[in-house]
């Protein structure tokens, strides 16, 4: 019987021609599961994961409704990903081509984050209970 335990996996688009998600593998420490490949090579669909943490990378159609970042020069959605150690995130992030969006700081509610662009402009918040 299949789990009924809800639980989100993002569908984050990319470019057309993509073949390397290091940034991912490397900078986040994700696993790659399982890849469907386009006949150049290219990315079609990558599912990866996170400690766990399920999400996918696609490459952009012509749906008019999902794109990558790139298009609109922003993205419209930020990927909390709760880690043990941000700071450790955002280093290996940053050394992976990350940008940094926002320092991991100390927040008053409770919280550490700080927020990364990735290479195809994908924000990645990572946070832990303080």
């Amino acid at each position: 019987m299949a789990s009924t335990i809800p639980f989100f996996a993002p569908q984050l688009y990319i470019p057309n021609g993509v073949a390397n998600i290091d940034f991912y593998t490397k900078g986040l420490g994700a696993i790659e599961l399982r890849r469907f490949s386009n006949d150049d090579g290219s990315i079609h669909v990558s599912e990866l994961s996170i400690e766990g943490a399920i999400f996918h990378l696609h490459e952009e159609t012509r749906n008019p409704t999902s794109f990558s970042p790139a298009r609109h020069a922003g993205s419209t959605v930020t990927i909390g990903l709760f880690v043990d150690d941000v700071d450790a995130f955002m280093s290996r992030a940053i050394a992976a081509g990350g940008k940094v969006a926002s320092p991991a700081q100390d927040y008053d509610y409770g919280y550490r984050q700080g927020d990364i662009i990735d290479p195809f402009g994908h924000v990645w918040m990572f946070e832990s209970r303080i």
